[in-house]
Order: structure tokens, then C-alpha cells, then sequence
């Protein structure tokens, strides 16, 4: 593993680690994890390290602690764990472990930063891995076979509906439970974590359902009041949700277009509710979007507000930073990252001018130096 440094270096404090796609299977051009130190007044970016001789680490995520970095491998069958150095924001890799499937798209720490949750997409299974205190991880603790999921062998794997494609990992604001948006059965399951086994169960906990072939991709919570808001990424919708903490029910309350109506081939990416909570935004690849809505605060339901291009091509990813100023967007087809600034009043988006260049960007996570 080969690791490029810039030494051009500033004190600033906020990081940001960038994910990317690197293999040719994927037409991609990415080179490993680039690191980032950011100024959170200009929003810009100064480069500090090139993470190399890494296959696809797309979607990243950090500890509690901000001391550790994981990846997936997207299209194999690994994760691997980074020490963060907490003065520069520089990335020394720890280890590599199996997640025991196919295609691992996303990943998600526990609340008491104990397990590693990793979705795989292609084999439809979720695996817990320990991590242990120095940030290294250990091997399979429970592996987790979905609803439907296929067999390895099964010549339908790449199809899109009717069997099981986890793609989202994340905890509900109370941490109570994991939740499973699965692309292919149209449904957002939930499971709890035993925090002292590793073990996930979804026994007797109900489950979320989308529109036939809506093909629920991310969820997003709102952070005080008791919605989700799902982006479905094959019919280009937003599902809102009102969501009960004490049991975990979520149920259907609107579900909105994330495209204009005379748009065609287009398929929804990722989705966040501002830190404010008043606005929701969804990412448009083909339209080249951010899709803005108005969030009502009695009903928790969305009403359109317009669209932000990209200024780029198949926007992936976006991300605020840690203070809701700026949103950034990865343009995986157009190697970019572009920023713009959100209006806290109006939800609207301003390109700031500063467009990054960096080769097939997937994912983005900021991390706070101590």
C-alpha cells in the first residue's frame, strides 16, 4: 500500500476523508482515500495524503471516537480499519477483514462503538464485525442472511428487484435500532444489536414497504421530529415516514417525485435532512441535480422548493459539513467535488465557485481533529 503526501499543510482542524471507485469494471479512475484539511469559512479544501493500492473504497465511516477510519471494498468481499493521526488527519491502515459477502456498499459503527454493521449489496446479507481498541477488526461475529437473499450461484444477481440488496446501514436517532433500506424487496427493515454478542435480530419488529419497484436506496431522520425520508433510487422518489422510537414502526405518509416530469432515465442517489431540519435534499443521477424540499414541522410532509445542478455528472454523494454552511457534492462521472452554500432560510443552494478535482468520487466524511 502506497501512501502520496502534500506537503503544502495548514492547522486547520476539520478533515475530509473522500471515498472513490478505482477498478475498470466500474469505468473508474480513482487512485485510493484522499485526505483533505478543510477551511470551514471558505469551504475550500488543501490536499494532505493519497491512501493507495485500495480496490474501490467507496462508502467510509468513522468511530465515535473520530481516532479510526473504515472502508468497504465495493464489488469484493472486505472492509478494511485506518488509525487517524490526531494531529495532521493522516490515515495508517490497521488491518483487512472478510464482511462473508458480495459487493459491500455501506457500513455503519454501533452506539457503543463496539461493532462494525456492513451491508452486502450482491449476496443480500448484513455481517457484524468486532472492533477492538485499537481500532483494528476482528473476524465475522454474526453474518446475517436477508429475506430473499440469493444464493452465490444464483444467475440472477445482478437483478435490481425480487431478491434481497441491502444498501444502507444506520442507527435511528435513539440508537435503538438498525436501519435496512433493501433496494430489492422494497422494504426498510429493522434489527436490534445485541451490544454484548454482535448478534442483530429483527424478530417481532416491523418493517417499512415503498412502492412497487421504488427500490429504497438511503434513509435520512429528522433530528428532532418523529419522520424518515427514504430516496428510492429506480422510480426517483422521496418516501416520508412518520417513525414510532418505542417500537420502531414506520409508516407511509407521502411519497414525492425527486425529478421534474418531463425527465427520463434518471435514478435517485443519496438523500439528507439539513442539520436545521426545516429542508430535505435528494441527488438526481441523469438530471444532475439536488432535488430541494420545504419539510412541513407539523406533518413532517415535503413540498418542492426547485433544483440545484451539480455542475457535474452523476452525483453519488453529497454531504453537509459539520456546521450545515456548506453542502458538497461528489460527481462521480465528472471526477469532482463541487460546494455550495446553503441559505438557512430559503434551503436554496449557491455554488460557491470551488469545484475540487479528484478521480471518481463516491462518498464523504469530515472528521474533527482534537
Amino acid at each position: 500500500m502506497a501512501i502520496e503526501k502534500n506537503e503544502n499543510k495548514t492547522n486547520a482542524k476539520l478533515i475530509a476523508y473522500v471515498g472513490c471507485r478505482t477498478s475498470w469494471q466500474r469505468n473508474a479512475r480513482g487512485k485510493g482515500i484522499n485526505v483533505y484539511r478543510v477551511d470551514p469559512v471558505t469551504g475550500e479544501w488543501i490536499h494532505v495524503q493519497l491512501v493507495q493500492g485500495l480496490v474501490n473504497p467507496s462508502f467510509l465511516a468513522l468511530d465515535a471516537t473520530q481516532r479510526f477510519l473504515y472502508t468497504v471494498h465495493g464489488d469484493c468481499s472486505e472492509v478494511s480499519a485506518f488509525r487517524i493521526d490526531q494531529e495532521t488527519g493522516e490515515l495508517t491502515f490497521l488491518n483487512y477483514q472478510s464482511t462473508g459477502g458480495k459487493n459491500p456498499v455501506h457500513l455503519v459503527i454501533d452506539p457503543t462503538n463496539r461493532f462494525l454493521i456492513v451491508a452486502n449489496y450482491i449476496s443480500g446479507t448484513l455481517s457484524v464485525l468486532p472492533v477492538h481498541s485499537d481500532g483494528s477488526l476482528g473476524e465475522i461475529r454474526h453474518l446475517v442472511p436477508l429475506p430473499h437473499a440469493p444464493q452465490f450461484n444464483a444467475t440472477h444477481l445482478y437483478e435490481k428487484q425480487g431478491i434481497s440488496h441491502p444498501h444502507h446501514t444506520v442507527f435511528d436517532p435513539t440508537g435503538r435500532f438498525l436501519v435496512v433500506p433493501d433496494l430489492g424487496l422494497n422494504r426498510i427493515i429493522l434489527f436490534t444489536l445485541n451490544a454484548e454478542t454482535g448478534e442483530l435480530t429483527s424478530r417481532h419488529l416491523p418493517f417499512g414497504t415503498t412502492q412497487e419497484g421504488a427500490g429504497p436506496r438511503h434513509i435520512s431522520f429528522h433530528p428532532v421530529l418523529p419522520y424518515a425520508y427514504v430516496v428510492n433510487e429506480l422510480d426517483s422518489t422521496v418516501t416520508v415516514y412518520a417513525f414510532e422510537k418505542e417500537n420502531g414502526r414506520l409508516t407511509m405518509k407521502q411519497t414525492i417525485p425527486t425529478v421534474p416530469s418531463h425527465v427520463n432515465g434518471n435514478t435517485a442517489a443519496e438523500i439528507a435532512v439539513s442539520p436545521c431540519g426545516r429542508f430535505v435534499y435528494a441527488s438526481n443521477r441523469g438530471h444532475n441535480s439536488i432535488a430541494i424540499f420545504a419539510v412541513d414541522q407539523q406533518t413532517g410532509e415535503l413540498s418542492p422548493i426547485g433544483w440545484e445542478s451539480t455542475k457535474g455528472a452523476t452525483p453519488r454523494f453529497f454531504t453537509f459539513d459539520p456546521f450545515g454552511t456548506f453542502l458538497y457534492v461528489a460527481n462521480e462521472d465528472s471526477d469532482t467535488i463541487v460546494a455550495f452554500k446553503v441559505d438557512g432560510k430559503t434551503g436554496e443552494l449557491q455554488p460557491t465557485g470551488w469545484i475540487l478535482e479528484t478521480e471518481s468520487p463516491v462518498c464523504i466524511v469530515f472528521s474533527s481533529l482534537r
